[in-house]
């Protein structure tokens, strides 16, 4: 095989998988990783695919737009709603604690809570904190901090000094992009390290995201795959793409 021609198979592969390291395709075609690492250079500097570490990516896997909340409430809604009704399996029983991430996935969670369960529960969210506010069985903690109109969510060093405090039972996070690679990434910094300081806060982290964010990386990474405990996603979750974050020890649920 011509190299023209094996590089047009790892841009077709790279597509329908979505990432590709570059050991797998080293074998595959049977060459070098040197000569795969060339062969992604040349990929890249003509748009066809985004060099990661260890790999590569489709072209628009890598984004630095952030969509606001009311853009991403009606994108994929029937998958985050079926992911919310999945995730409720991870509620702590009654007396427990539970934190929400700001994110529409995290908002369906939330918004599926039983009346009757007795928790506190902490978000950054102001549409979150809005619709808990009438729960009675529910004891709310509104983070403070900074609003980001594009988010409705609390940021900045109050929000961080807070959770800094905080030790809760389960965290639904929700990300802008994850690999086993980069980790769980969005495009935000503030956004980022108050995420950051969920994940550390918590005693079990349970991400919740549709599969179009699976092999997907952001401009800031805020955990190592290795530090979320479970991933609800849905069942358009590639088969091969589950098996590789379940050797990560992470519980994948499919809904």
């Amino acid at each position: 095989m011509y190299a023209e021609e094996r590089q047009q198979a790892i841009a077709a592969l790279v597509g329908e998988r979505g990432r590709v390291s570059v050991t797998e395709l080293a074998e595959q075609y049977g060459v070098t990783t040197e000569t795969v690492r060339r062969d992604l250079a040349v990929l890249d500097r003509m748009g066809l695919l985004r060099r990661v570490h260890g790999g590569a990516v489709p072209a628009a896997a890598l984004t630095a737009i952030e969509l606001g909340t009311g853009e991403r409430e009606h994108s994929r809604a029937a998958e985050k709603d079926r992911i919310a009704k999945a995730a409720l399996d991870f509620l702590p029983r009654s007396g427990g604690s539970v934190l929400f991430d700001a994110g529409t996935t995290t908002a369906r969670v939330a918004a599926l809570l039983p009346a009757d369960r007795d928790l506190v529960a902490v978000t950054n969210s102001v549409p979150i904190a809005a619709r808990l506010s009438g729960y009675t069985a529910v004891r709310l903690q509104l983070l403070g901090g900074r609003v980001r109109g594009l988010t409705q969510a609390a940021v900045g060093p109050e929000t961080l000094r807070m959770l800094g405090d905080l030790r809760v039972d389960v965290a639904f996070i929700g990300t802008n992009a994850l690999t086993g690679g980069h980790g769980l990434s969005t495009p935000d910094p503030d956004e980022a390290a108050v995420k950051r300081a969920m994940v550390a806060a918590a005693h079990r982290v349970v991400v919740v995201a549709d599969s179009s964010k699976i092999g997907r990386e952001d401009f800031v990474r805020f955990a190592a795959i290795e530090e979320i405990d479970a991933l609800v996603t849905d069942d358009e979750l590639l088969p091969s793409v589950r098996n590789e974050l379940s050797e990560y020890g992470i519980e994948v649920v499919t809904a």
